[in-house]
């Protein structure tokens, strides 16, 4: 440039419109997990558009969504009605519940058992014969103990989770890497400091992994303890349709705990990912 000249702006170069867009990051992922739900839709309103399956029976989406829609989202009549969005919080209450009580008294006693070795023999066998038993087969229980209500829904749930999370808590305890323990003793770190920044971070990924994993089977569990005496939930709409003789409600109700089910496993996922930031293992 010569001296005494004054650089002019910039050119500024139009965007080139044949330059595609950039695409937010979700979009690719949502279209993956719509497409074979599209797929199996499509399928099933062509058959029952052709005449393949009975809509009597089983009707298409069409037909229990536009019965969804036309009932106003609620169902029964008398002190028997009951609003769609009023049974999806009473069933994701009821789970929440049973998931937070579930998790941290599983993550308490799992830590209390690995402190002491006299614990561990005198309470995992006990543990271990209690894990196997689904948490349908407890629900005889929990209504003796705590009548036909909410308590009961919980417990099913709290004892889906809380003995194979207290395993696994203890599984995780004996995995972490000794090294890690012999390092922070070498700094100077007490047992208290021990446990609080070596052990719990080293095991939460492991114990959240197993808190998903039993999600389902703590969920089937709820829906059965509502099928069996509770007049709100998920699993009464379906025990009202079949009362009703009604396939439209059923197939509602069914919809609803899938996507419902769906919801809460995608919320533990984003936890998980909050919680676990710096593992990139615990991305799903």
């Amino acid at each position: 440039m010569r001296p005494g000249v004054t650089p002019g702006p910039l050119p500024v170069t139009a965007p080139d419109a044949s330059t595609p867009m950039a695409r937010p990051s979700w979009i690719a992922p949502l279209l993956a997990a719509l497409a074979p739900w599209a797929a199996v839709v499509l399928v099933w309103e062509l058959a029952a558009r052709h005449g393949w399956i009975s809509v009597a029976l089983f009707p298409p989406p069409t037909a229990f969504v536009g019965y969804l829609v036309e009932e106003k989202f609620s169902f029964g009549l008398g002190r028997d009605a009951m609003s769609v969005h009023w049974s999806i919080i009473a069933s994701f209450l009821r789970v929440l519940a049973g998931l937070a009580l579930g998790f941290v008294a599983a993550l308490t006693a799992g830590i209390l058992i690995s402190m002491s070795r006299a614990a561990s023999l005198l309470t995992l066998p006990l543990v271990r014969g209690l894990a196997p038993i689904a948490p349908i087969a407890w629900i005889p229980l929990g209504i003796v103990l705590f009548g036909l209500g909410n308590p009961t829904a919980v417990f099913i749930v709290f004892v889906g989770v809380f003995f194979v999370l207290t395993i696994a808590t203890v599984s995780a305890v004996s995995a972490v890497d000794p090294r890690l323990i012999k390092t922070a003793k070498t700094l100077g770190a007490s047992p208290r400091h021990i446990w609080l920044r070596v052990i719990f971070p080293a095991i939460i990924p492991q114990v959240f992994t197993m808190l998903r994993l039993n999600f389902f089977g703590a969920w089937m569990g709820v829906l059965a303890a509502e099928m069996v005496g509770l007049r709100n939930g998920l699993g009464a709409l379906i025990i009202m349709g079949r009362e009703m003789f009604n396939a439209n409600l059923i197939l509602v109700g069914m919809a609803l705990i899938g996507a419902s089910g769906y919801a809460v496993d995608s919320l533990l996922v984003f936890v998980q990912r909050r919680v676990l930031w710096w593992r990139p293992d615990a991305q799903p």
